[in-house]
């Protein structure tokens, strides 16, 4: 079956990824892949809005029961409630027609997971046009915008031309616009039709965090309030020798499940439990030992915090001779790795050597260089006397993303000031920097009523200055596919960032 000659739709918010390439009978499996790209960006997107309405929607009811705030707070609650169940009730209703699209294509679960023809040009129009959701859905958006709408007048004044909810297919090549159906769903791949649908999701995520903005406004700002405590920082023994294990406890001192603390120990992030995490090591390498913790939370007002201690603890030596770890107990591939070696048997009548790297220095101060991760192995000769130490040997852990002061949520103004990117390394001994290769970034929501997508190369966002500068409140800035560069000159590809403005 021949594709029709008319021009394809550009696809909304899909950030021209689709332009004349599905007119093909077989589409492309880079096409594809584009679509899931967006896609993906798309859910990230949404669910990034979804936590920071959570956030708004505890600080509503928590205003609710405040003396100080009740009186206002029982006016715009409610309203904001109203918010929440319509869009809910929206965005499951096309989480439906996902399953149903899907099933037109030929879902199967194939070893737990959903397969289908992600390249059927005739499941969307059974589906939307022959069954007629497409009308349904084009009806049930436009209701969806209305009731927003109506939820107040005040409301209905600050977003009844600015409300991220449009129906209306993009204007086509010929000049003439499709109606709805036709002009999103005639023809169209079944991954292109289900990342259509997650960008009506997001669209819904978006106008309910603009509204439900609004009516935390009228009352003031977020309050995150802590009304439980748990332990600071706490270690199961400051001496111990190799073999036996030391049990770090950390968490703040006082929390709310609103602080949400993000704990790391020794580099790795630890699972919270009651405002505490909790991390083991077994000891190895005799001599001091540092461990450092890491916690960060949202303070009263909603700031977030940082907060750095040492956990420090002290490895004994059996006997003979012995190894310690400057930096902690494993080499890092790709930077210089300091040691201290001791020998009680003096210099002159001990020897060293290792397998799994390199060692370079004299006497006790030695360096390690390591290329292969796995193990490595030093072995100390003193008077006659044999040891060996084993040691792991790891990558350097991947940075972290990052725009201005980092996390999910920016001020417009704040964002707009940005000019550079970074990939950060955090809780890490060693002086070891990434540099940001390249990287795709999608701009939607408020002040771009279809999805921009554009290419970074390297750290400067200069390139990007128009669409930085067009962005404001109710954005999203989606960074994607980011690649960096590490002090072992290997390039890997680290999770990006998805940030709401306003």
């Amino acid at each position: 079956m021949a594709l029709p000659k008319e021009p394809r739709q550009k696809m909304i918010n899909l950030m021209y990824l689709v332009l004349t390439a599905l007119l093909a009978l077989n589409v492309s499996s880079e096409i594809l892949n584009a679509f899931k790209v967006v896609d993906i960006s798309l859910q990230n997107s949404s669910s990034n809005l979804a936590a920071a309405n959570k956030t708004l929607y505890t600080s509503l009811s928590d205003k609710l029961k405040d003396p100080k705030t009740a009186q206002k707070a029982a006016i715009w609650q409610p309203l904001a409630e109203k918010a929440r169940v319509l869009s809910d009730t929206m965005t499951n209703y096309i989480e439906n027609l996902k399953k149903a699209l899907k099933t037109e294509a030929g879902l199967e679960m194939r070893e737990g997971k959903e397969s289908f023809k992600e390249d059927n040009l005739e499941a969307a129009t059974h589906l939307f046009a022959t069954e007629g959701k497409g009308k349904e859905l084009e009806a049930r958006l436009k209701a969806y915008k209305a009731a927003m709408l109506a939820i107040d007048p005040q409301i209905n004044t600050k977003f009844g031309k600015t409300l991220p909810v449009d129906v209306d297919p993009p204007v086509g090549q010929d000049g003439t616009r499709k109606d709805f159906t036709n002009g999103y769903f005639h023809m169209t791949p079944t991954v292109a039709g289900l990342t259509l649908l997650s960008k009506f999701q997001n669209n819904i995520k978006n106008a309910e965090n603009q509204v439900v903005t609004f009516c935390h406004e009228q009352i003031g700002a977020v309050i995150v309030k802590f009304d439980q405590t748990g332990v600071l920082v706490g270690q199961s023994s400051n001496y111990v020798m190799p073999g036996q294990e030391v049990t770090i406890t950390a968490g703040i001192g006082a929390y709310s499940s609103g602080s949400r603390p993000d704990i790391s120990i020794g580099g790795s992030g630890v699972p919270v439990v009651d405002g505490k995490g909790t991390y083991k090591v077994t000891a190895s390498g005799a001599g001091p030992h540092k461990v450092p913790v890491t916690i960060r939370y949202l303070d009263q007002d909603g700031v977030p915090q940082t907060r750095t201690q040492d956990v420090e603890y002290v490895v004994g030596t059996p006997g003979g001779a012995a190894v310690m770890l400057d930096k902690m107990n494993v080499f890092y591939i790709g930077v210089p790795n300091p040691i201290t070696i001791s020998s009680g048997s003096g210099w002159d009548k001990t020897t060293v050597s290792m397998t799994g790297g390199t060692l370079s220095g004299s006497n006790g101060n030695r360096i390690v260089n390591v290329s292969t991760p796995g193990k490595a192995s030093i072995t100390v000769t003193a008077d006659g006397k044999r040891t060996s130490f084993d040691f792991r040997v790891k990558e350097i852990p991947s940075p972290i993303f990052k725009v201005g002061p980092g996390g999910t949520r920016m001020t417009a103004g704040s964002f707009k000031s940005q000019q550079y990117c970074r990939a950060e390394l955090e809780n890490f001994d060693f002086d070891a920097k990434f540099s940001v290769l390249s990287a795709t970034v999608y701009f939607s929501g408020a002040n771009f009523p279809n999805v921009q997508t554009q290419p970074l190369s390297g750290n400067n966002l200069g390139p990007l200055s128009s669409y930085i500068q067009r962005a404001g409140p109710g954005s999203s800035i989606t960074f994607d596919n980011v690649k960096v560069q590490g002090p072992d000159g290997k390039q890997r590809t680290i999770q990006g960032v998805g940030i709401v403005l306003y």
